[in-house]
């Protein structure tokens, strides 16, 4: 029976997700009412200036994100988003700009009517879910360490007791293999960085608020996730790491006079963070975008008849079912690998030079001998 109430839960859970896409859909129609899917879409995996809950006819539930600009021209501005529906931030020249460039973004029109892009530090949907999930992941592991701190001895049940095999797992198994005997040095960031992909990656397939923002699935999120590794890495690597780096252990042709492989090392500095940056950027928006592409086939085939559009629906809803379950396990490998690749690379630049090569000693192999050298 507990199975039987899990599934039909998560068939629940499910059909709102079904239910609320295309709610919010009303909101990215052409003139002639159809559908534009694309732009759909696009509208839901992109930023926004307010957490619209969902859309109910011709009102919507919205929470208004506050907006924060420094204008070239007449300085700090601060006001709520919903001033931009009802045209109070015209009047400090301040709107959304539906095409170009910014499309998306606040601009300012000047005075000579030239558009320009304001210092934006405004509140936006990704960045409220982002300290959101940061405060709530807090929030957890205080509550985790408050239990250790009170009954240390004590075997632990329950969710602290699962957290506990889980950050055992990372460590032991993925953060402690791959760096070596200064993995107590790191395992703080990359549990900090496991743990912030994961939570971020689930609460981005909720499809009700506080989730269903596309953090990880943006790429400023994937590119500050990614710095941070690359700082890490290489503000902490060694003589070694260095070494290999500016003077690789290659033939003499392949460094001087044309350093080809010093050139070929730098550069590889930067494409490892640049790999994980689109990785998890490109795996994050691609199964965001095949859950509401296959959402809106219920509503493309709705004027081909209700035979065609009742079988579309049953076969967007098992596929959807089918993909949600792919991106449950996604969310979780995607901060695997990420976290994985951080630890190798940090593993490589805190590696020590082979100890027999570096103190000039060579080691004289074994012979094999057989029973008749041994008799004789």
């Amino acid at each position: 029976m507990n199975r039987r109430y899990g599934i039909i839960l998560i068939i629940s859970f499910l059909l709102l997700t079904l239910v609320r896409n295309p709610l919010m859909a009303s909101s990215a129609t052409e003139e002639d009412g159809e559908l534009d899917v694309k732009t759909t879409i696009l509208h839901h995996l992109a930023d926004s200036y307010e957490w619209k809950i969902v859309d109910a006819g011709e009102k919507s539930i919205v929470i208004n994100l506050p907006i924060i600009l420094k204008s070239k021209n007449s300085g700090w501005h601060t006001f709520m988003s919903s001033a931009l529906k009802d045209g109070r931030a015209t009047e400090k020249c301040f709107y959304i700009a539906d095409d170009g460039d910014y499309e998306g973004k606040i601009v300012e029109k000047n005075n000579d009517g030239t558009i320009s892009r304001p210092l934006d530090l405004s509140l936006t949907k990704n960045a409220v879910s982002l300290i959101l999930s940061s405060i709530i992941l807090v929030l957890i592991f205080l509550s985790i360490a408050k239990s250790y701190k009170k009954e240390p001895m004590r075997p632990k049940k329950g969710f602290v007791g699962m957290m506990e095999i889980f950050i055992t797992t990372v460590v032991d198994e993925l953060i402690k293999p791959s760096i070596g005997k200064d993995y107590k040095r790191y395992a703080p960031y990359l549990l900090t960085v496991f743990f912030f992909i994961f939570f971020n990656n689930l609460m981005g397939l909720l499809p009700f608020f506080p989730g269903g923002a596309n953090v990880t699935g943006n790429i400023s999120v994937t590119f500050i996730l990614a710095l941070a590794t690359f700082l890490v890495v290489n503000l902490t690597g060694n003589k070694a790491y260095y070494k290999d780096i500016f003077w690789p252990d290659v033939p003499t042709f392949l460094k001087v006079p044309i350093p080809i492989m010093p050139v070929i090392e730098f550069v590889g500095l930067f494409t490892k963070p640049f790999a994980l940056m689109i990785r998890l950027f490109a795996n994050i928006m691609a199964g965001h975008a095949i859950v509401l592409g296959l959402t809106m086939l219920i509503f493309i085939t709705v004027e081909l008849g209700p035979v065609i559009n009742g079988s579309m629906t049953a076969v967007s809803l098992f596929f959807t079912i089918f993909i949600y379950f792919v991106e449950l396990l996604v969310a979780f490998i995607q901060a695997y690998v990420f976290t994985l690749l951080s630890a190798v690379f940090i593993g490589m630049a805190r590696a020590e030079e082979n100890e027999p090569k570096k103190k000039g000693i060579k080691v004289k192999p074994i012979e094999a001998t057989n029973d008749d050298s041994v008799s004789k």
